[in-house]
């Protein structure tokens, strides 16, 4: 016979002369109106040591409050899923974080697979797979800034319906982008160019990304900052995962929570992961969350401008 059993993160509080009480996932303690069974024995089949008993009362008091706790999500008979059981996440990049994201998705429930330059390519640009359509993430880790038009290709997974997610270090801070998993989302595009716009530095920062600088110093990742950096990646994923199951593709979408890269009060309440850039400082392990949102396509010139009309007319929307 299938027993069931309290679900993970519950648990049954019984205080010294009072009757059991139900802590929830969530952490609050809930009154159990038991309707006159033994909250003991409650305990006892909802733990797994009591055995059920041919009829009686008692013991239908006893299943009613199991169903009860059944239909509540408390307790249950099969085994829990994990988060990104059903997923698949393709992993490359420099080796220190690549493992350690490729063993935290695995452990979540991820089917993990070693990808290549050309292989993100292929998905990108290749004929769609309807199969997997949703079900299909791409995690690119470097250790380095990101060379000129590497992850041009990649930009274009989202289109696809494949969740794109990457980070990349510049000195002793990385960045971990937005994910971006359907047409519209942040691309690693639009993070380079909400950058330049918050920065008055931007031609030294364009001139940083195009590889005019000293050789580089470090700091690297560390087995600590690797495993830090690969549950945040992770954790994307899970969120990725789980709004795409509860209410469908772009769900996770939400609200836009800022209008740029920068601080502010929008920085302050919780970013979804599709709007959501890091800065990870690699000396202390502290984290950044800042807001940023894609960017428009530049309108083109109308007619007149193009024919010689007045300078500067109809250039569309600067990305601010």
């Amino acid at each position: 016979m299938t027993r069931s059993r309290l679900a993970p993160g519950t648990g049954i509080v019984t205080a010294p002369g009072a009757d059991p009480v139900l802590r929830s996932p969530d952490g609050e303690f809930l009154r159990i109106d038991t309707g006159g069974a033994d909250g003991a024995a409650l305990v006892r089949r909802l733990t797994g040591e009591g055995k059920p008993t041919a009829g009686g009362p008692d013991d239908e008091r006893l299943a009613r409050l199991v169903e009860a706790f059944e239909a509540a999500g408390y307790a249950g008979t099969s085994s829990p899923r994990r988060p990104l059981d059903g997923r698949t996440v393709h992993v490359l990049g420099d080796p220190v974080l690549a493992g350690a994201v490729a063993g935290c998705a695995g452990a979540e429930g991820a089917e993990v697979h070693p990808a290549t330059r050309d292989g993100v390519a292929e998905l990108a640009l290749g004929a769609a797979d309807h199969r997997t359509e949703g079900r299909t993430a791409v995690v690119w880790c470097l250790d380095s800034p990101v060379p000129e038009g590497l992850w041009d290709a990649a930009d274009r997974l989202p289109g696809r319906r494949v969740a794109w997610l990457r980070c990349h270090r510049e000195g002793a801070h990385l960045w971990t982008e937005p994910l971006a998993a359907a047409p519209g989302d942040v691309t690693s595009r639009h993070v380079r160019l909400r950058r330049l716009a918050a920065t008055p530095a931007h031609r030294e920062l364009a001139a940083y990304w195009a590889g005019h600088r000293t050789p580089d110093t470090g700091p690297h990742p560390t087995g600590a900052s690797a495993a830090l950096i690969a549950a945040l990646l992770t954790a994307d994923l899970i969120a990725w995962a789980a709004a795409d199951a509860e209410a469908g593709p772009g769900a996770e979408t939400g609200t836009d929570p800022g209008s740029g890269a920068g601080g502010g009060p929008a920085a302050r309440r919780p970013l979804p992961a599709r709007r959501r850039l890091r800065r990870i400082d690699l000396r202390d392990l502290t984290v950044t969350e800042h807001p940023v949102l894609p960017v428009p396509d530049v309108a083109p010139l109308p007619a007149a401008a193009r024919a010689g009309g007045r300078p500067g007319a109809g250039t569309g929307q600067a990305p601010s």
